[in-house]
């Protein structure tokens, strides 16, 4: 057992929040270089943090000792959801996944998609030829699919609810990314505040909804033999949040961005008529771009990982983006290269954390995944698309989530088609 390189500094002084908010990516490659090792400790949020940067140790620490590395109940999710299945630790978290899985499943997600079809056909001036700023376009499209989805609010029955629940949760979501101080006098409340202000007339949105609602994800959530009466609002809360249209719309936009131009012909040709390959695709999408930088826990005892010491109380960090470009695991780890997939890491998607891994992986995957295929699926077989204009500062950003600083634009046009569809799958492949 050896100790952990680096150091966790003194308390407030030593803290590298501030440092590693500005830039995760260059604040952890600085250090995997200077240590020689992917494992690392610092102070952020000014507690000892272990940084974990490899395949080998997520592994460690989301599957092997998942009962020893447990969610904060003091991190801002808890103060914005509440108690939920995110949140909660131990015994608790595992009833809350056997209840919920069953919503998530295949047969449960045919369902919903006939309760609440989106229509790409409704974003028909993406064929106008004039520019579009894609992340706000798929964010959008996310926000109708969750709200669709999950409250059976669609924009076009109900327009003035889904506007104002999609501002809402605009100001939610500010919460968490703001200092957790709540504060309201006379002209101003800090955003924090907001973001809570939003939260409860949110639930009552939500609450409103689970009392009238028998059909669709609103009426299975409230049959569930859930722990107590709140708990069926507060995940609604959860599932609706501007967190799920986000990481969508990162994705798509990272999709968009990767297979644009005429130097990218070959590869849409090839994800148009191989279903196979448009998967090996999306895989690498999520490799090099996943939504969110990773996610945080803090040691119920003391442990190791890697083979470091990791004392009780100590947090553990793990860092999709670092562990996504291992190379011990993924060859030639910055390039895109989707036959990566059907060749050295075929079998391997287990070992992408893009939405956590192992027991406490993220309960809708299937979902993200059923949606990512059937929308870059859609794009594919109706457009071609390049940058516009060509030359575009396209640099990412990683908090809170990962985008181009600058919004990019692109140009879409139209391909000449025998038949097309306009919704989107009844429900998973």
């Amino acid at each position: 057992m050896s100790k952990l390189v680096g150091t966790a500094g003194v308390s407030v002084l030593g803290d590298k929040s501030l440092e590693f908010y500005r830039d995760p990516v260059a604040f952890c490659e600085q250090r995997i270089e200077k240590h020689g090792t992917r494992i690392f400790q610092s102070r952020l949020l000014n507690k000892p943090t272990s940084f974990v940067c490899s395949v080998e140790g997520m592994k460690e620490l989301l599957c092997e000792k998942s009962s020893v590395f447990l969610k904060d109940p003091t991190d801002v999710m808890h103060n914005m959801y509440g108690d939920n299945i995110v949140t909660a630790n131990g015994e608790e978290a595992c009833l809350l996944r056997l209840s919920l899985t069953n919503l998530f499943t295949g047969k449960c997600l045919a369902l919903y998609f006939h309760v609440c079809p989106v229509h790409f056909s409704d974003y028909h001036f993406l064929c106008s030829g004039e520019p579009v700023s894609v992340y706000p376009l798929f964010k959008r499209l996310g926000t109708e699919l969750v709200l669709g989805l999950f409250l059976n609010v669609n924009p076009d029955e109900t327009p003035e609810l889904f506007q104002e629940i999609t501002a809402l949760c605009t100001l939610h979501w500010h919460g968490i990314i703001s200092t957790p101080i709540s504060v309201k006098v006379p002209l101003w409340s800090s955003g924090f505040c907001t973001a809570l202000e939003a939260k409860d007339k949110l639930m009552d949105i939500i609450k409103d909804k689970l009392a009238c609602q028998r059909q669709g994800f609103v009426g299975y959530l409230r049959d569930l033999p859930l722990p107590d009466a709140s708990c069926a609002s507060q995940h609604l809360l959860l599932f609706i949040s501007a967190l799920i249209p986000k990481a969508l719309a990162s994705l798509l936009t990272s999709f968009t961005l990767v297979l644009s131009g005429a130097g990218k012909k070959e590869i849409r040709n090839r994800a148009r008529a191989d279903p196979d390959y448009l998967y090996y695709v999306l895989l690498e999408v999520q490799r090099l771009w996943p939504p969110f930088i990773g996610g945080r826990r803090i040691a119920n005892q003391d442990t190791t990982l890697g083979g470091f010491h990791i004392p009780k109380a100590y947090a553990a960090m793990y860092i999709s983006h670092a562990i996504h470009r291992d190379p011990e695991v993924f060859h030639q780890p910055e390039d895109f290269l989707p036959e990566r997939w059907c060749g050295r890491n075929a079998g391997q998607e287990h070992l992408l954390c893009s939405l956590g891994n192992g027991p406490r992986n993220c309960i809708g995957v299937q979902l993200n995944n059923v949606f990512l295929k059937a929308a870059c699926g859609y794009l594919l077989q109706h457009y071609d698309w390049d940058l516009s204009p060509y030359s575009q500062d396209l640099q990412y950003k990683w908090l809170p989530v990962s985008r181009p600083t600058v919004p990019p634009m692109v140009s879409f046009i139209e391909l000449e088609l025998e038949s097309s569809a306009t919704d989107l799958p009844d429900g998973p492949p």
